[in-house]
């Protein structure tokens, strides 16, 4: 008896380092944007396109509020409630003491800069596929120029209503090892550069499968159903699919700057905030999101 208690205890402990090794949080080298000098009027256009002041401005924000980017929105979901953070150049309650680095670790990642995993609410599973880009990079660190020049807010973040056992986030690093994936998803060839550019807004830094896309019951998205519609996380109403719509490109591209639909109608809840976003970039990255979409099989 002695003994099996002695190789039980040992093959726990065996497991258990294992599994302490495999949760590790994964980050970039220092060096990995140090040769990198950040835009600021570029990043403005990423700052856009990554839909940031859409969660992390102040949930009644209007205008140039918006870019104070003190957190506070709450997103219902099966696991608990999430709080966007403070992510405003305040140093202390803020990231205005991040680096380069530590942004592109939170965003590829979603790690911190003290090593602890992010939730999955923040849209590091398609951030990630910034880094298939050649200038994916680059436009971290043109973000991370932009986002040093916003106001800052001394407001501390909330922290998130998360019970046992999601609120282990060590255990987030083996959901990440399992779900974290840093491919493009859509299959079909994009030999133009306008539907390359349109994947890239899509997939990575518009995130749009985080909506559009069904998620299974740890809250991965089913990459097989990709943009075909999905529950609203708060259990209310729908997301549409995207993935078969029958619009012409004009009349995508239009919505997007517009949020005018070919019925006539309008996007409401979240996606107004989107089109307000979308709005912002050039009119070449619009058509290029309505030429990815409408060449999705």
């Amino acid at each position: 008896m002695r003994r099996l208690m002695i190789r039980l205890t040992a093959v726990i402990a065996v497991c258990g380092l294992a599994a302490w090794q495999l949760s590790s949080p994964k980050s970039l080298p220092e060096a990995a944007l140090a040769d990198l000098v950040g835009d600021a009027d570029a990043g403005e256009q990423v700052f856009h396109a990554a839909g940031c002041a859409s969660c992390h401005a102040a949930p009644e924000a209007r205008g140039d509020d918006k870019l104070v980017l003190v957190g506070g929105m709450r997103f219902a979901s099966p696991f608990g409630t999430f709080i966007a953070p403070n992510i405003s150049s305040d140093p202390i309650h803020g990231i205005g003491g991040w680096s380069k680095t530590d942004l592109a670790n939170a965003m590829l990642y979603g790690t911190s800069p003290t090593g602890q995993h992010y939730y999955p609410a923040f849209p590091y599973g398609s951030y990630v596929r910034m880094k298939l880009r050649r200038d994916g990079l680059q436009d971290l660190a043109n973000l991370h120029a932009f986002m040093q020049t916003l106001p800052a807010s001394e407001t501390p973040s909330q922290p998130h209503e998360v019970g046992f056992p999601f609120n282990i986030r060590r255990g987030l690093g083996l959901w990440k090892r399992v779900f974290l994936d840093d491919y493009w998803v859509a299959s079909m060839p994009l030999e133009s550069a306008p539907l390359q550019r349109g994947r890239y807004l899509v997939e990575a830094l518009g995130h749009c499968g985080e909506c559009h896309t069904p998620r299974n019951p740890v809250g991965a998205p089913i990459n097989a159903q990709w943009l075909a519609g999905a529950a609203n996380p708060s259990g209310e109403g729908r997301i549409p699919a995207i993935n078969a719509l029958d619009w012409s490109e004009k009349d995508i591209a239009y919505y997007l700057e517009t949020g005018f639909t070919p019925d006539f109608d309008s996007a409401g809840g979240h996606m107004a905030a989107v089109v307000e976003n979308l709005a912002k970039l050039p009119t070449s990255d619009r058509a290029a999101i309505a030429a990815y979409l409408a060449a999705l099989p």
